[in-house]
């Protein structure tokens, strides 16, 4: 079984995909689309992914402000990943993402990528993380 990260913003969605094991996330790509609204390519890669790597489950960052309320980020990404949802006919969790972009970037900086070189690697790392985050969740939850 492999489990499906997404990063899902504005303009991109980064994706991770999880080991066999379920012990690594590694990034895979940043689909990008030209406006928000513009999903059905976005969607469709997304199953092709899933279909290439035998994905049983998907998480998807869900983009809390710091004190944990919800805004209209979480809102969309609710509505995102309904769709996933209903297209893909596979569960999907919405996971608490706060920071995740934030580390991610301190990785890139850390490995001293340049600044316009980070918008490539930025989204597809957070949704690793996320992934990673979630993968530990249920590490824990089986030890």
């Amino acid at each position: 079984m492999r489990i499906m990260g997404l990063d899902y913003g504005a303009k991109t969605v980064g994706v991770a995909i999880s080991d066999e094991l379920l012990l690594t996330a590694q990034p895979v790509e940043t689909i990008k689309r030209e406006r928000e609204t513009k999903l059905r390519k976005t969607l469709a890669r997304i199953e092709e992914l899933m279909e290439e790597y035998q994905v049983e489950k998907v998480v998807i960052g869900l983009p809390k402000k710091m004190n944990n309320e919800e805004g209209e980020r979480c809102t969309k990404t609710r509505e995102f990943a309904e769709m996933v949802e209903r297209r893909s006919g596979l569960e999907v969790i919405l996971w608490d993402e706060r920071l995740t972009t934030v580390s991610a970037n301190a990785v890139l900086e850390e490995g001293r990528v340049a600044k316009e070189k980070r918008k490539e690697y930025i989204d597809k790392l957070a949704a690793s993380f996320i992934l990673e985050n979630y993968l530990e969740s249920i590490s824990e939850k089986n030890n």
